[in-house]
C-alpha cells in the first residue's frame, strides 16, 4: 500500500479513536518499522508502534494501550515474527496465503524491503506444514504460497532451494485441491521445481514471474539480473515443458532514464511473449532507495501514458487468451453465488484470487464457495468466462 495512503488510513483511525468509535489504535507493518518514532510524535492517538516481525506483541501491545501506556516495539529484522496461535483465516475459507519466507537479498534499486524487513529468511518447512494442516483442517481447499520471493525458499535453512521439496510435502495433506505459486524471481526457477510442478496434479500449472522490464540497460539500472534473452530463455522452457501453463507478470514503466525506443522495446517483448495475466505499475520513487536519487526521473503524465499503452495491448491478448478457451473443459473453484440470478463466480486454476480473471458458471444446482466443479466454457466477456456445468 503507498505511503500516503497507509498514513491517510491511520488519521483517518485516529478520527474514530478522538470520536471514541475505538479504545487502542495499533500501527503495524512497513511503514511502522520505517517510520516509528516520527508516527508516535506526530499522531499522538497511536498507542502501539510495532515491527514487521512484532505480531506477536499485538495483544500484550493492546494490554498497555487499555491501561494507557504507549509501546513502542522495533523488528529485529534477523528474525521471524513468532506467532504460535492459530491463525484467523480472512479469506474467505476456501483459499488462504502461506507465507514461507520473509525478507529479501536481492536489493533492487527501487525497492526499499531488504532495508525494512531485513534478509531473506525461510520459515522452517515443519512449520509451514504444521500451519498448512491446520489450514486444511479449517476448510481451506487451496494454498497460495507467497514470500518476497518464493523460489529461493530453504536455501538458507539447507544449503539448497527447497521449494519443490516443500511442495511435495504440501501435496500429502488431505484437503487440500490446490496450491499455486506467488512471487517467483525467474532467475531462481530451477529444474527440480518444474518437474515437481509438473507431476504433482495439486500444484496449479500457473506461475506469477514478475519481470519488472525487458530492456536490458532498464534491467541493469534496476538491479535486476536477468537479461532480456534470459527472460525468453525461461520463459520458453516453461512452456516446453508444461505446455498448458499460464504465466503472470508485472513490469513497471517509466523507470528512471527509460526512453521511448525502451519503452517500445517493452511492448514488443509483450506483444512476442503473449503472458497471460499482466499487470503494469508506474515507476514511483521510494525514499532512501538508489532509483530515487537517478537522474532522469520520468514525468508522470508520460509514465501513465506509457503504463495505458501496455495495457491496452495486453487487454487485446487477454480477449484472444479468453476466445480460445471457449469450448474447453476446465475445473473451476467457486468462490460464490451472484445475486438473484441462477449463476456462480469461480476461478479455474489460471486465475489467482483479487487480481485474475473470473468465470460465471449458470446452473441451477445449488453450489457453496470452495466447491469443484467441471464447467465448459461458452464464452467470454473481457477478461472473464461463461461457462455452464459439465
Amino acid at each position: 500500500m503507498p505511503k500516503r495512503s497507509s498514513i491517510q488510513n491511520i488519521l483517518e483511525m485516529a478520527e474514530y479513536k478522538k470520536e471514541g468509535r475505538l479504545k487502542a489504535l495499533i500501527v503495524t507493518g512497513c511503514l511502522a518499522q520505517r517510520y516509528r518514532q516520527e508516527i508516535l510524535d506526530e499522531i499522538p492517538e497511536v498507542d502501539a508502534v510495532l515491527g514487521t516481525t512484532a505480531y506477536d506483541k499485538i495483544l500484550d501491545a493492546i494490554d498497555e494501550a487499555l491501561k494507557g501506556h504507549h509501546t513502542l516495539t522495533l523488528a529485529d529484522t534477523d528474525l521471524l515474527p513468532e506467532v504460535e496461535t492459530k491463525r484467523l483465516v480472512t479469506t474467505g475459507g476456501h483459499f488462504a496465503y502461506l507465507k514461507i519466507a520473509e525478507g529479501c537479498d536481492k536489493h533492487c534499486t527501487y525497492c526499499i524491503i531488504p532495508k525494512i524487513r531485513g534478509n531473506f529468511r525461510s520459515v522452517p518447512m515443519e512449520q509451514l506444514l504444521s500451519e498448512a494442516e491446520y489450514l486444511a483442517e479449517q476448510g481451506v481447499k487451496e494454498l497460495i504460497l507467497v514470500a518476497q520471493e518464493t523460489t529461493l525458499y530453504g536455501k538458507d535453512l539447507y544449503g539448497e532451494k527447497s521449494l519443490h521439496k516443500l511442495l511435495r510435502e504440501l501435496c500429502k495433506i488431505s484437503g487440500i485441491r490446490w496450491i499455486r505459486i506467488l512471487y517467483c524471481y525467474p532467475e531462481e526457477i530451477y529444474d527440480e521445481l518444474i518437474q515437481t510442478i509438473k507431476e504433482e496434479p495439486k500444484i496449479c500449472h500457473y506461475l506469477d514471474l514478475p519481470i519488472q522490464h525487458a530492456n536490458d540497460e532498464i534491467l541493469k539500472r534496476m538491479g535486476r539480473r536477468t537479461t532480456k534473452q534470459e527472460l525468453i530463455d525461461i520463459i520458453s522452457k516453461l512452456r516446453r515443458e508444461i505446455p498448458d501453463i499460464a504465466l503472470r507478470t508485472t513490469l513497471i514503466t517509466g523507470f528512471p532514464g527509460e526512453t521511448k525506443e525502451q519503452h517500445e522495446e517493452l511492448m514488443e517483448f509483450v506483444d512476442e511473449m503473449e503472458f497471460d495475466r499482466l499487470g503494469v505499475f508506474t515507476y514511483s520513487p521510494e525514499e532512501d532507495t538508489a532509483a530515487a536519487r537517478m537522474e532522469g526521473q520520468i514525468e508522470e503524465e508520460v509514465k501513465e501514458e506509457r503504463q495505458a499503452e501496455l495495457m491496452e495491448l495486453q487487454q487485446e491478448i487477454a480477449f484472444d487468451t479468453a476466445e480460445n478457451m471457449v469450448g474447453k473443459e476446465v475445473l473451476v473453484m467457486i468462490e460464490g453465488k451472484v445475486a438473484d440470478e441462477n449463476a456462480y463466480v469461480g476461478r479455474t486454476y489460471r486465475d489467482a484470487p483479487n487480481v485474475d480473471g473470473l468465470i460465471f458458471v449458470n446452473t441451477e444446482e445449488e453450489l457453496m464457495s470452495g466447491d469443484f466443479a467441471k464447467v465448459k466454457v461458452s464464452g467470454a466477456v473481457d477478461y472473464d468466462l461463461i461457462g455452464g456445468l459439465i
